[in-house]
């Protein structure tokens, strides 16, 4: 009762984080006590990440990967318990803070998701608190919702950047959804769903023409909204290039809306593949190669083709005790995409590279792998 609150101008700049840098250097994005605030509103409600008092939430996210994707502000905002990770990451470790603490509600990227599901497979364990998870940074592929749905733990996906301070959509149904069979509302949870209140959304072609909210039509997102950056701090060239004067800003990345509103990413702008004429998205072939019993993690790369310019490479890297096949993969593949879409190529690695936030660094398997010839076909 005795702080004496500072007073300031709302748009006062109150923190700085810097974008991971997978497809180039990181850039800074100024949040100011506004941006914050009204963020930790817009998460807060119940189709996005919908934190109550009875929560208990962890985020299992750096801090300085958007000031935690905003949760440190939004929990004590509600009233719920917030419970920090530490340095150990594991599966057993998380597992065991889950239950020393309650843990009802936890986020973080697909990296340590897969670590942490195959703990709970290989213990043989459940959580006795831990209900909801929220994952985001990369793509979640259906098979990750499903085996954390035969834990008991509704997953949804969530995508974001840093520049959004991070949050711009979540996967919720909506009520029309609840009576469909699971094949359709597996087509729901794949998406990386409806934007937070507060957030625009639109689509253009590379003409800057706006597309239909159809489904099919693919461009680029854009995005604007109180929450997203109008530049970037002190980087007048990348903030020109990114944001247009009035306030949409450049995601780079290629996605579809149906007419519910729900995005799609298709990949991104920098890593979709070109062969022949024809797109070809990295992350539904690595959504569709992780299903494989022995992958734990994929990754699609271009490397360059003399007759169809660029073809994709497939790069997993297996499960603890295990040793992908590369015809076994591409035989699953081959049940789910058209010849022309397959990778002409498997490399098993140990592990991908990754970030500090968890993505995979596909400029480093970029320079790995980029004079990797496949086979003519």
């Amino acid at each position: 009762d005795d702080f004496e609150w500072p007073e300031f101008d709302e748009r006062t700049a109150a923190s700085l984080c810097y974008t991971s840098g997978t497809t180039g250097r990181p850039k800074g994005a100024l949040y100011s006590h506004r941006s914050t605030v009204l963020h930790a509103y817009g998460i807060s409600l119940p189709d996005a990440i919908s934190v109550s008092a009875q929560d208990v939430v962890c985020p299992v996210v750096p801090m300085f990967h958007a000031c935690g994707w905003g949760i440190p502000y939004a929990a004590p905002m509600n009233g719920a318990k917030l419970v920090m990770p530490g340095p150990r990451l594991d599966g057993a470790s998380l597992y065991e803070l889950f239950e020393a603490e309650g843990v009802t509600y936890c986020l973080g990227v697909p990296t340590v998701w897969l670590g942490f599901e195959a703990y709970l497979s290989s213990a043989g364990v459940r959580c006795s608190t831990l209900r909801r998870v929220l994952s985001g940074g990369a793509a979640v592929p259906l098979a990750m919702i499903e085996a954390f749905a035969r834990h008991g733990i509704d997953m949804r996906q969530g995508w974001g950047m840093t520049e959004m301070s991070p949050l711009g959509t979540t996967a919720a149904f909506k009520a029309k959804h609840q009576g469909l069979d699971r094949k359709a509302q597996a087509a729901v949870l794949t998406k990386q769903g409806r934007p937070v209140f507060g957030v625009e959304m639109k689509v253009v072609d590379d003409n800057g023409q706006v597309q239909p909210h159809d489904g099919k039509s693919l461009g680029e997102l854009l995005v604007r909204g109180p929450w997203i950056v109008s530049a970037y701090f002190e980087d007048a060239e990348a903030s020109a290039a990114a944001v247009e004067k009035d306030g949409w800003f450049h995601t780079g990345d290629v996605v579809t809306i149906d007419p519910d509103g729900y995005m799609q990413i298709v990949d991104r702008r920098k890593d979709v593949i070109k062969s022949g004429g024809e797109w070809i998205s990295s992350i539904d072939l690595e959504n569709a190669a992780i299903a494989h019993q022995d992958v734990a993690e994929a990754a699609v790369i271009a490397v360059p083709h003399p007759r169809w310019g660029e073809r994709p490479l497939l790069i997993v890297a297996p499960r603890p005790g295990s040793r992908p096949d590369r015809d076994g993969v591409l035989a699953l593949l081959a049940d789910q995409f058209p010849r022309w879409m397959l990778p002409d190529d498997v490399v098993v690695v140990e592990e991908l590279p990754h970030t500090a936030t968890g993505k995979v660094m596909k400029t480093r398997l970029r320079e790995m792998f980029g004079d990797h010839r496949v086979p003519d076909r």
